[in-house]
């Protein structure tokens, strides 16, 4: 079949060494040289597919988890949860949870999720008698939530893809990103005990509830952070903003919080966030130039086509094709990251969506659920890798401590396959 022959050529590249955008564009060319004998009008192609003004969202929500993070918003929000959590059981663990949860809402990124989170909440688990199988396991599933709960990078990426409404699939990943947040309190609840603290005396004890007057002023250093949010994805819901322009304007006021409110943002700072965006900015177009020429030779070779006619001729339907999508995209999330992923599969598939019936947005959200499976799924597993810089813990057992997290999260895969109105009850109350 012409899709996973190109793919599988693809594959070679790679594991000789080629960089991803370079192998696509050296793949692309040399199969439309060969087929077509004429690649004089790609450059013109390539312009139209990047002139594009919703990309520009991607690097400005970036950008903004950038300056939260200089900002130190991270210790105010897990000090918040903490302070409200923290005479439960695995009362750490669930605030490192609802942490990652309020983060997600704030960084629409996956790794910066586990990397800021981890840094602070890590320590403070083992501090209370956490195992390190259950510190390592809640940051690596927790930090997956990023680029589930809007906003959300990748699901920015698939609606270029695709022309789906971003606002939709910001909609669509709420009430699945609360599901997966409260599997993995609910796991923490049940495997982790009561946090401890040793006291002057040598003895440990359970952590007391904390008081009115404690979470109170928990809840007001956290204000501002938790005010981003709202303004950011309520913009969009109402019609305020354009995608890309509350990606912006949520870009202005993260620095506004970070350099007024917070006091951590200098010149230096800045400069180091906004040279960030530039190369994530670049590297990403990099990767579109490579994936629109991917498809379009794809698209000459009919490679659509022929997946179509093949899941029409085995009969798949829409669950066996969905769960034969899955399959795939977490072989391939073994050794390729999210926006390559997305790039590479979606425009293949439109076709497939189209002919089943399969709602994009839906399928948009078991993408994204998927692309957190791979990100906790060696080898290439950012988040752990990430886990591992932090901690210096030997990286299998990390892995190890993923494995759960895993589990869950194919869990949710197939909760919503079985129930889509848990990902499209939202967008439809909210009028997309």
């Amino acid at each position: 079949m012409t899709f996973l022959a190109t793919l599988a050529g693809l594959l070679v590249l790679l594991y000789l060494g080629v960089p991803m955008f370079a192998a696509m564009v050296l793949l692309s060319l040399g199969v439309l040289w060969g087929t077509e004998g004429n690649i004089a009008t790609l450059g013109e192609f390539v312009f139209g597919k990047l002139d594009s003004y919703l990309l520009v969202a991607v690097p400005l929500f970036m950008l903004m988890a950038h300056f939260m993070v200089r900002g130190r918003v991270v210790d105010d929000l897990f000090h918040t949860a903490h302070t409200m959590l923290r005479h439960v059981r695995g009362g750490v663990c669930v605030a490192t949870v609802a942490a990652c949860t309020v983060f997600a809402a704030i960084s629409g990124s996956s790794v910066a999720t586990a990397l800021t989170i981890g840094k602070v909440a890590i320590p403070q688990m083992l501090r209370y008698g956490v195992s390190r199988k259950g510190a390592f396991g809640v940051v690596a599933g927790g930090g997956t939530l990023g680029i589930l709960i809007p906003p959300s990078a990748p699901m920015v990426l698939y609606a270029y893809v695709t022309e789906a409404s971003v606002g939709a699939l910001f909609a669509a990943g709420v009430i699945p990103g609360l599901m997966m947040a409260a599997m993995f309190a609910l796991y923490s609840v049940v495997t982790e005990g009561r946090p401890k603290a040793v006291g002057d005396d040598g003895i440990a004890r359970p952590l007391p509830r904390a008081s009115l007057a404690e979470m109170g002023g928990a809840l007001r250093k956290s204000l501002w952070a938790l005010t981003l949010p709202p303004f950011v994805l309520g913009g969009i819901y109402f019609g305020i903003f354009t995608p890309t322009e509350a990606a912006g304007t949520g870009a202005l006021w993260a620095l506004l919080l970070a350099a007024f409110v917070y006091r951590q943002m200098s010149l230096a700072a800045l400069w180091d966030g906004v040279s960030e965006a530039t190369r994530t900015a670049a590297m990403l177009f990099m990767i579109i130039i490579g994936a629109s020429l991917y498809g379009y030779m794809l698209t000459k070779l009919n490679a659509p086509q022929e997946l179509t006619q093949l899941v029409v001729n085995l009969g798949l339907g829409r669950t066996g094709f969905l769960l034969a999508m899955g399959v795939l995209l977490f072989l391939l999330g073994l050794i390729l990251e999210s926006f390559s992923i997305i790039l590479l599969t979606t425009p293949a598939i439109l076709p497939v969506l189209d002919a089943l019936a399969i709602d994009k947005v839906w399928y948009g959200v078991l993408l994204t659920l998927n692309l957190e499976l791979a990100l906790i799924s060696p080898p290439v597993a950012l988040n752990l890798v990430v886990i591992k810089a932090i901690t210096g813990a030997p990286l299998s057992e990390v892995n190890m401590a993923a494995i759960p997290y895993m589990a869950m999260l194919a869990l949710g895969i197939v909760l919503i396959i079985a129930f889509p109105d848990i990902a499209l009850w939202l967008p439809r109350v909210a009028g997309y």
